[in-house]
Formats: structure tokens, C-alpha cells, sequence
């Protein structure tokens, strides 16, 4: 069931995913199972995350992110993989995390409703 948003929400979507990289669920799962280092971060609500989130991922919130990433991530060529619910807040989120210096930042298009549809493996903490 798509989620249709507001249109000016959708303008400034497009407007970070003219500067940010893109992957998929299907490239991040190949990832994952690889076993390639990269960070995962959710950057849904906490709420959204303690019902399940994918393995291996951190909390960071859309909301709270900017504050408290040099904490967590101070190294700004860290490889970061966003995601949120379907794609958007996670290209937003990206596009900040690059504005800030952070040179190596990816957002999953698709989010944990693509990896559900696919039936990847879900944890709850």
C-alpha cells in the first residue's frame, strides 16, 4: 500500500536526490550478505524502529541525526548506508549528511517496505 505524500514534501525529496547516491534493497541485502563493512542507519522514528528494523542497523533518527552524528560517526569517509520507510526520509536525511562533510553516505530507495515485500530477515531489538 503506497503512501501517498504531499506534493511540496515531494519537491524537496527531488531536490536531495539530484545530489545524493541511491542503492536498492536487492544491492544492500547482496551487501549484507557479502559481508561488506559499511554502517546501516535507520533514520525512522524510535518507535518505528523497536517494532523491527534490519540486521545489523543503528538508530539514528530523521530527527535527530544531524545533532548526533560526528558523535557516532566522526570519521567523515565512513560508508553509510540510510534507510527509512520507503526512501524519502532517508534521501533527505542523506542530503544533510553531506552538506555536513560526510563524503561516502548512500540512502536505500525502497526502505523496510521493499525489504518486506522482498522477505529479507527483520530483527526487534
Amino acid at each position: 500500500m503506497a503512501h501517498q505524500h504531499p506534493p511540496r514534501f515531494l519537491k524537496i525529496v527531488d531536490d536531495a536526490r539530484s545530489r545524493i547516491r541511491e542503492t536498492d534493497v536487492e544491492k544492500v541485502k547482496a551487501r549484507m550478505d557479502r559481508g561488506n563493512n559499511f554502517l546501516l542507519v535507520d533514520v525512522r522514528e524510535e518507535s518505528e524502529f523497536a517494532k523491527d528494523h534490519l540486521p545489523g542497523a543503528v538508530h539514528l533518527g530523521k530527527g535527530v541525526i544531524e545533532r548526533d552524528i560526528e558523535a557516532r560517526v566522526p570519521d567523515l569517509n565512513t560508508e553509510m548506508v540510510l534507510y527509512c520507510g520507503g526512501g524519502f526520509r532517508s534521501a533527505l536525511a542523506a542530503d544533510n549528511l553531506q552538506k555536513m562533510g560526510y563524503t561516502n553516505v548512500i540512502s536505500m530507495d525502497g526502505g523496510i517496505r521493499g525489504w518486506r515485500e522482498k522477505g529479507y530477515p527483520l530483527v526487534k531489538d
